[in-house]
């Protein structure tokens, strides 16, 4: 696939991972908050899990097509070791 496609790939990659990142700060600092509402901290606990597991998926989709959709994951991985 072109380097532009893979560039934005990683791009998008990056700020998932920083997203998800900042969301699990978020929910641990609503934990250690005493003034934390516990409707809140459970909605943004859920929210977080959702966030990562979704995006998770997301990404898994964009790398295969990044990769030019293979005939396998074998393929990706080839063409990283190589």
């Amino acid at each position: 696939m072109t380097d532009t496609i893979m560039q934005a790939y990683l791009a998008v990659e990056r700020a998932m991972e920083q997203y998800n990142q900042a969301l699990e700060d978020h929910v641990v600092a609503l934990r250690s908050s005493e003034a934390s509402d516990a409707t809140k901290l459970e909605r943004m606990t859920h929210g977080a899990k959702a966030m990562r597991d979704s995006s998770a998926i997301y990404l898994s989709y964009a790398k295969f097509i990044a990769y030019g959709m293979p005939d396998s994951e074998e393929m990706i991985q080839d063409e990283l070791q190589g």
